[in-house]
C-alpha cells in the first residue's frame, strides 16, 4: 500500500516497451516534466485502466497510446489494470479481447497486469479508515432518494446552468461506531440489495454534484467473473479508481476530459485515505465524424443486431478495424497527427483514412480483381492458348519483386469499363476504341453480344501483338488502361464493400421522427454500409492469402483477406481516392 511518499514501496523505474510517441510540446509532457523537475515525483508511472464490459474502440486507442507513450517518453512504466468493479456487466471474454487488441497495436505491459478486483480487501480497509475519520457514513436512502436529495443542475432562462443546494440524508450524522458496524454487516450479507450504501461525507451544498456525498459502496448480489460470490458489496468507480492508482504508485493518472469534473473527488479520496498522491491530468477525448464512440451505444448496436458483432468491420472497435484491414502503424500515426489537446473537437474521418492509405500504399501487394465481371473475348487470340505476363508486386517497394499472371483468349473485365454509347471524356472500351490491358496488350473493341433481355453479356475485341507489356509503336498510344483477370485461371471470390456505418457526420445529433416521437441514433444508420458481392474474380495467387493479408486491388482500392465463406472472402478496407488531400488543399491560401 502506498504511504503518501514520493516513491511508494516497490516502485521501480525503467523504460516500458515504447510504441508511438507523441511529439514534444504537448501539455501533458509539460506537466510531467515540471513534476519531475520540481521533485513532486522521482519517476513516471502511468496506467491504462479499461473496464472489461466491452471491446476497445478507436477512442481507447488514443487513451492507451497516450498512457504507454508518455511512460516510454520519460523512461517510466505503464500498467494494464482492469477496473472490474461492476460484476453485472463484466466478463473474462472482454478481458481477453482487450489484451489481444493492445498487443496488436504494438504495446506491452510485461508483468504489470493488475485487476481492481484484487484490491477489494485493500479498498474495504481504506473505506473503514475513512469511516473512522468521520468522513463516511452508511445511508438507508434508496437510489432514487439519493438522486433526489443530491439535486440536479438546472438551466435558467439565460441558458446558464446552476446547481441548487442538495439536502442532507437523515442518516448522515450516524455515529462512527454505528457506521463501522453497519458497514461490516453490509459486507457479511445481512442486508438486501439496494437497502444501504456507504457514502462519503463531504458537502451537500457543493456546486460540483460529484462532491455531494457520493456513494462509495453498494450492495449487489452478483457473481463476479474473478471473485465469484466472495463479495456482495462492490466499490463505486470514483472510489476505487484513485485508490487503485495509489496502490500501484501511479504518478500520472491520464484521463479523458469528462473526468475533469471528477478530479476534486479523486483528490479527496486520496487525501482522506492517506495514500500515495497520484495526480490526475485530463485530455480531450477523440471525436470522429460518422462514428459513435461509446461502449454503451456500441453494445446496443451489437445487441439489436444492427451489426454482426463487436468485430464487425463497420464498427470502430479495434477488432472491427483490424478485420477491415487497418494497420497498427496507421492508427498510431493518426494518433500522433491529431496530437493531445485540452479542448474537445471533431476530427474528420478522412484524416484517419489518409493515414491508412499512406501505410498501405507502402506495404500492400498489388493484384488484379474484377468485382462486377463482364466477359471480354479476344477474337484473334488462338483458342486454348495461354501466356504468362509479368506484373509488379508493389511499385513503392522494389524488394517486393514481380509475379506471373496468366493471359488467355477470354478475360473478365469490370462492367463499368465498357459503354455501348460512351459519355464525354470516357477513355475506356466502346465500339471502335482502343485501350491497354494492364501489363498486357492494346486491344480494340470490335463489337459486343447481348442476351434476350438486351443486357450486354460479352465484349469482343482484337489485340495488337506488338504492344505487349507497355511496348507500342508511336502510332498506337492509347489514353485508357483497364485491369482484367483470365477467365480460365481466375479465382472466384466473395467481396464485401463497406461504407460508413452512419450517414451524418454527427450520428448522435438526432432529429424527431415524422410522427413526432423522439428519434434514436440508430435512425442515422447508413442502409448502404455493407454490400456483398458473391461472384467476383481475382488472380489465382489470392488463394494463398492468409487471414489479415492486405492487398491493393488495382484501380479498386485496398482489401484484406477475411475468414469464413465458401470461397475466399475479402473485405474492402478503403478506396484509392484521397479525400483528405483535397480537404487540406482547400484549407490552404
Amino acid at each position: 500500500m502506498g504511504d503518501g511518499t514520493k516513491n511508494p514501496p516497490g516502485a521501480v523505474s525503467g523504460a516500458s516497451n515504447p510504441g508511438a510517441e507523441f511529439p514534444g510540446g504537448d501539455f501533458i509532457s509539460d506537466f510531467i516534466a515540471e513534476d519531475l523537475k520540481s521533485g513532486r515525483f522521482g519517476y513516471v508511472h502511468t496506467r491504462f485502466p479499461p473496464e472489461p464490459n466491452g471491446w476497445l474502440h478507436i477512442g481507447h486507442c488514443k487513451a492507451l497510446t497516450i498512457d504507454f507513450s508518455m511512460a516510454a517518453k520519460f523512461g517510466g512504466k505503464c500498467n494494464l489494470r482492469f477496473d472490474d468493479t461492476n460484476p453485472e456487466k463484466e466478463d473474462i471474454s472482454y478481458v481477453e479481447a482487450i489484451k489481444r487488441d493492445i498487443r496488436w497495436l504494438g504495446f506491452d505491459w510485461e508483468d504489470r497486469e493488475y485487476y481492481a478486483s484484487d484490491y477489494y480487501e485493500y479498498l474495504y480497509e481504506l473505506a473503514v479508515t475513512i469511516i473512522k475519520k468521520g468522513r463516511a457514513y452508511v445511508d438507508d436512502l434508496t437510489e432514487d432518494e439519493i438522486r433526489e436529495y443530491r439535486g440536479t443542475a438546472v438551466p435558467d432562462k439565460n441558458n446558464i446552468t446552476f446547481t441548487p443546494p442538495g439536502r442532507n440524508s437523515p442518516w448522515r450524522d450516524r455515529p462512527v461506531e454505528e457506521n463501522l458496524d453497519l458497514f461490516a454487516r453490509m459486507r457479511s450479507g445481512e442486508f438486501p440489495d439496494g437497502s444501504k450504501t456507504l457514502r462519503a461525507r463531504i458537502d451537500m451544498t457543493h456546486p460540483n454534484l460529484n462532491m455531494r456525498d457520493p456513494v462509495m459502496y453498494r450492495i449487489r448480489r452478483a457473481t463476479h467473473y474473478r471473485t465469484g460470490d466472495a463479495w456482495c458489496i462492490y466499490p463505486m468507480y470514483d472510489f476505487q479508481h484513485p485508490l487503485s492508482d495509489a496502490r500501484e504508485g501511479i504518478t500520472h493518472s491520464l484521463c479523458s476530459l469528462e473526468y475533469e469534473i471528477h478530479r476534486p473527488l479523486y483528490e479527496w479520496f486520496i487525501k482522506e485515505a492517506g495514500v500515495f498522491p497520484s495526480r490526475q491530468i485530463e485530455f480531450a477525448r477523440l471525436n470522429l465524424t460518422h462514428t459513435v464512440l461509446s461502449k454503451r451505444w456500441l453494445l446496443r448496436l451489437v445487441q439489436e443486431k444492427h451489426v454482426s458483432g463487436w468485430d464487425d468491420p463497420r464498427m470502430p472497435t479495434l477488432a472491427g478495424l483490424r478485420r477491415r484491414g487497418y494497420t497498427p502503424e496507421a492508427l498510431r500515426d493518426f494518433m500522433t497527427r491529431i496530437g493531445i489537446a485540452k479542448t474537445d473537437s471533431m476530427v474528420d474521418i478522412a484524416l484517419l483514412e489518409y493515414c491508412l492509405r499512406e501505410d498501405l500504399n507502402k506495404k500492400a501487394l498489388r493484384v488484379m480483381a474484377v468485382l462486377n465481371p463482364l466477359k471480354l473475348i479476344i477474337e484473334n487470340w488462338e483458342e486454348g492458348k495461354t501466356e504468362e505476363l509479368e506484373a509488379v508486386n508493389n511499385p513503392e517497394d522494389p524488394a517486393a519483386g514481380v509475379r506471373k499472371i496468366c493471359f488467355s483468349r477470354e478475360l473478365w473485365i469490370e462492367r463499368e469499363d465498357f459503354e455501348e454509347v460512351p459519355p464525354p471524356k470516357y477513355f475506356r472500351l466502346f465500339p471502335g476504341n482502343s485501350v491497354r490491358l494492364r501489363y498486357g496488350y492494346i486491344i480494340t473493341c470490335t463489337g459486343f453480344d447481348k442476351d434476350a433481355s438486351g443486357r450486354i453479356i460479352a465484349v469482343r475485341c482484337t489485340y495488337d501483338s506488338e504492344t505487349r507489356g507497355g511496348n507500342a509503336p508511336d502510332n498506337r498510344r492509347v489514353r485508357g488502361t483497364i485491369h482484367w483477370v483470365s477467365a480460365s485461371a481466375a479465382l472466384p471470390l466473395e467481396v464485401r464493400i463497406y461504407d460508413h456505418l452512419f450517414t451524418p457526420e454527427r450520428p448522435m445529433e438526432v432529429a424527431p421522427r415524422p410522427d413526432g416521437s423522439p428519434g434514436s441514433f440508430t435512425d442515422n444508420l447508413n442502409p448502404g454500409s455493407l454490400t456483398v458481392i458473391p461472384d467476383a474474380w481475382g488472380e489465382p495467387c489470392l488463394a494463398r492469402a492468409g487471414e489479415g493479408d492486405r492487398f491493393q486491388f488495382e484501380r479498386l482500392g485496398y482489401f484484406v483477406r477475411d475468414s469464413g465463406g465458401d470461397r475466399p472472402v475479402f473485405n474492402k478496407t478503403i478506396g484509392l481516392r484521397d479525400t483528405w488531400a483535397k480537404i487540406e488543399k482547400k484549407g490552404k491560401p
